[in-house]
């Protein structure tokens, strides 16, 4: 975790644990020493014998709890996780013949389906939601918008279409995005924004746009795109009665993510498209902010003094 501190000049006193440690090996040193010349003096061997252990342990957890009370006194902040009120989250699917491969049953193009409306499901309510589904070309079938049962009607009626061009999809996603209403609090700022892409192999070359430049201008614009490479290595498809392989292709969905700050993903089967999209929605609910964090070490420093009070409790007591 990085870690900004308010009075960074406070861990000056991180000097001492140091400090305190070589003096108490100094003394452990010369205790020994003496011992060593002088033997055992009269009250130590009417007292039980102390385990060693015990003492470093009590000493360990008592310089542990002086250093995190010093990291607390100077009031630290750290990246946490806060929920996003507001954001926009474009969905692209991939609708090539291609997608009409059964090695995903019953088939890539109904299993991708079933799981984007389970993901629309999985957004926070104050998100606004639209779907675009490309092949040749992109179209934006839904714009911005909350209402979800608009949008999970227009992804069950996603048709096949011919050719594959991803850097389309990408910027019809960039279009809709343009179209989402703006944060009533922050009204000149853009709001959050990303963009979910759902393909099973790569643009055919020469066709549209390309999506390396797609990428890059989504990146312009702060809308990361998170990739899915959907499908099989085994995926065929039926063409005049023959066989023709579609293999997923993983290669430019990946330079995709990259290029503009996403993340990558890929799923063979329903089950792990199901739980990408729901990876994919804990990431985009959430947002990176440093908040103060000061009570975390300073309960960290309580914890760790009272275990070190019980060791050198240990070393008087006897526990029944």
């Amino acid at each position: 975790m990085n870690l900004v501190f308010q009075y960074p000049d406070r861990l000056w006193f991180l000097v001492l644990i140091p400090v305190l440690l070589l003096l108490y090996l100094a003394l452990v040193r010369r205790t020994a020493g003496r011992r060593q010349r002088h033997g055992l003096d009269r009250l130590s061997r009417l007292l039980p014998r102390q385990q060693a252990w015990k003492r470093h342990v009590a000493v360990a957890l008592a310089l542990a709890s002086l250093a995190s009370l010093t990291l607390a006194f100077a009031m630290p902040s750290g990246e946490v996780s806060v929920p996003r009120e507001r954001a926009t989250v474009c969905i692209a699917i991939d609708v090539s013949l291609s997608m009409q491969a059964e090695d995903i049953k019953p088939s890539r193009l109904e299993a991708a389906k079933v799981a984007a409306i389970q993901f629309v499901d999985l957004l926070p309510t104050g998100f606004n939601a639209a779907l675009v589904g490309f092949a040749g070309y992109g179209s934006m079938l839904v714009p911005p918008t909350t209402d979800r049962g608009l949008v999970k009607r227009a992804i069950e009626g996603l048709q096949l279409r011919a050719s594959t061009s991803i850097g389309e999809g990408i910027y019809s996603c960039l279009d809709a995005l343009r179209l989402a209403p703006p944060d009533p609090e922050r009204p000149d700022e853009p709001p959050p924004a990303a963009i979910v892409l759902l393909s099973d192999g790569a643009s055919i070359p020469g066709l549209g746009r390309t999506s390396s430049q797609a990428a890059a201008d989504a990146k312009a614009v702060k809308a990361p795109i998170y990739t899915i490479a959907y499908g099989t290595p085994g995926g065929y498809i039926l063409r005049d009665g023959r066989r023709e392989p579609v293999p997923v292709d993983k290669a430019e969905l990946r330079r995709i993510a990259d290029l503009s700050g996403g993340e990558d993903f890929s799923a063979g089967t329903a089950e792990e498209l199901r739980s990408v999209y729901a990876s994919i929605a804990r990431q985009i609910g959430y947002e990176k902010q440093y908040r103060e964090i000061t009570e975390r070490f300073a309960g960290g420093a309580l914890v760790l003094a009272v275990l070190a009070s019980l060791a050198v409790i240990s070393l008087a007591a006897r526990w029944p």
